[in-house]
């Protein structure tokens, strides 16, 4: 899934090929990716794209007042083309959800692989009306996002700390991959009580959720679509690398599986050396 450090870059991506466009069509091969029906899709043709911004996870594209805003979910992806093929795209024939063409011939498809169709769109007068943006916590790398704000925030909560730097209602943009890096990187168990962590942790976790997408930030930065998925698996500490050893101790590095995703983590940096249990548990095997 495609988080914070990957969707500003593919933000930045668009609005360095996009703006001073206008858009001359929009094709849907999916019934059910668009979430909104007024107004419709043919409200952007011949609208420029003035800007393109992120809100955590969601991709706003301002076309002249109306925004076409999405969200990739978990398969989802952004395609680019300088030229993009004539035809038409027929719904539910590909694994393409949108297409958006651009008056110099150039646009994007969203693509979405796999069965559970997640991705979506919406075509809106202002992003506060999609309900996922409206409802965002604060964004983790804002200039005004405090440690003090973020210490308020841990100490209202008492729910496991990865699951809190998960909650897009809580803090914006940072999904499963990204928890586990800055889980690693402030030495913390992913099965911590937010509410529970003294002075010193918050700082830490502070730190390393700020330095760990700030440095996965500057890394996708400048890099096309198509190059995005690949650096953010090669830069990955401890995120799907089971088995494999802790670039800090050396440890193996272990993972804790649920019913649809699983999150790794190093026992020597963040459990004190002690192999996490299930979440059904949430404690350490004896």
């Amino acid at each position: 899934m495609p988080e914070l450090p990957e969707v500003q870059a593919l933000a930045d991506f668009l609005r360095s090929r996009a703006t001073g466009l206008a858009v001359v069509g929009v094709e849907l091969g999916s019934f059910t990716v668009l979430k909104t029906f007024n107004p419709p899709p043919d409200a952007l043709i011949g609208a420029p794209v003035d800007g393109v911004s992120r809100f955590g996870k969601f991709i706003d594209i301002d076309c002249g007042g109306t925004h076409f805003i999405f969200h990739l979910a978990r398969a989802g992806w952004l395609r680019w083309s300088d030229a993009l093929p004539s035809t038409v795209i027929r719904p539910g024939k590909s694994p393409i959800a949108v297409r958006v063409r651009l008056d110099d011939g150039s646009g994007f498809d969203l693509t979405e692989a796999g069965t559970k169709k997640r991705l979506a769109a919406y075509v809106v007068g202002d992003p506060s009306q999609v309900p996922g943006i409206a409802s965002l916590g604060p964004d983790p790398l804002a200039d005004d996002f405090s440690e003090a704000d973020f210490a308020a925030i841990l100490g209202a909560r008492r729910a496991q700390i990865k699951g809190v730097l998960r909650d897009q209602g809580i803090i914006a943009g940072i999904g499963n991959a990204y928890s586990d890096e800055i889980l690693h990187v402030a030495k913390m168990s992913p099965f911590a009580i937010a509410a529970s962590l003294d002075e010193d942790a918050v700082s830490r976790l502070y730190a390393a959720m700020r330095s760990t997408l700030a440095a996965a930030v500057a890394t996708a930065s400048g890099k096309p679509a198509a190059e995005l998925k690949d650096a953010k698996r090669a830069g990955m500490r401890v995120h799907g690398r089971t088995a494999e050893v802790c670039p800090e101790c050396g440890d193996v590095v272990r993972e804790v599986s649920f019913a649809d995703s699983s999150l790794q983590y190093c026992a020597t940096c963040q459990t004190g050396g002690k192999p996490l249990a299930d979440r059904r548990t949430s404690k350490f095997l004896k």
